[in-house]
């Protein structure tokens, strides 16, 4: 769902998401640094087709999906939902913004081919993971059971399984 949990961040919160920023900051200098530097072209494409993924389905549908459902009050970001959102990439993964940050990360790594980016991208995978299970408890005490059952339809983070359930579905 990606709501923010409150309008102010514990200091953990805000250590953890500097953390990563600055690792995500580290990723694209190493790219710019060590481009390609295996050789491997058929692995830097993937990288940028990564990142294009990233950005424009897992970056951008989330807004388009909670600024139609979300029913956020006018005052609030599109963030701020008061509903649960289980319609366009909300009904293939719960978090698609999380999900951004693993395949930016990922498109880095085969970018720069270097050790350093899967040296920046571990830690960064642990605290967004850790990132997307406070955000569950938050959903989870926000909307209740609501969310518990969206949390059984869709899954956290495997787009593969959501999209193979949508077809099966169908």
């Amino acid at each position: 769902m990606n709501n923010h949990r409150d309008k102010t961040l514990g200091w953990k919160d805000w250590i953890s998401g500097t953390i990563t920023g600055l690792l995500f900051i580290a990723e694209i200098i190493l790219c710019i640094l060590c481009f390609n530097s295996l050789g491997l072209l058929w692995l830097n494409l993937l990288g940028w087709i990564l990142i294009g993924i990233a950005f424009f389905v897992l970056g951008w549908l989330p807004r388009v999906a909670f600024t139609k459902y979300g029913q956020a009050p006018e005052s609030e970001s599109w963030l701020h939902t008061t509903t649960v959102v289980d319609r366009g990439i909300y009904a293939v993964v719960r978090h698609p913004i999380y999900l951004s940050w693993y395949f930016y990360f990922l498109g880095f790594i085969c970018i720069s081919q270097h050790w350093l980016a899967v040296a920046f991208a571990l830690p960064a995978f642990i605290l967004v993971y850790s990132d997307t299970l406070k955000e569950e408890k938050s959903n989870i005490q926000k909307f209740g059971d609501s969310y518990i059952a969206y949390m059984k339809r869709v899954p956290r983070l495997n787009i593969l399984l959501g999209l193979t359930r949508i077809l099966r579905a169908k």
